[in-house]
């Protein structure tokens, strides 16, 4: 069986909103998510600190994972999805995110 994939999300948090997006992730996004077929885990991460390395790392970060890559995109292509997305993005400020997708291994 293949490993599955690893979305990771680099979220620009608008900080007056960190309380209003944790409660949408909880509330409205991870039980979304969770539903669909493939679906394998999602993370919300708040950095505490930097233990070794570069001080550039994101202070938020949405780790999604699927069974497949073409799972995820069928997720992003539900309208389970375009209800949830907006209510974690409204959070969002600048740029937003970033997003770089991993084969496990």
């Amino acid at each position: 069986m293949a490993e599955p994939i690893q979305l990771h999300v680099d979220l620009e948090v608008d900080p007056a909103k960190e309380a209003d997006l944790v409660k949408t992730f909880q509330t409205v996004f991870r039980p979304t998510i969770s539903r669909q077929p493939g679906f394998v885990d999602v993370k919300l991460l708040k950095l505490r600190s930097i233990a070794v390395g570069s001080p550039s790392a994101p202070r938020w970060r949405l780790l999604i994972s699927f069974t497949t890559e073409e799972l995820r995109q069928k997720w992003v292509a539900t309208e389970d999805h375009q209800r949830a997305w907006p209510q974690m993005e409204k959070n969002l400020r600048g740029a937003k995110f970033s997003a770089a997708l991993y084969d496990v291994q």
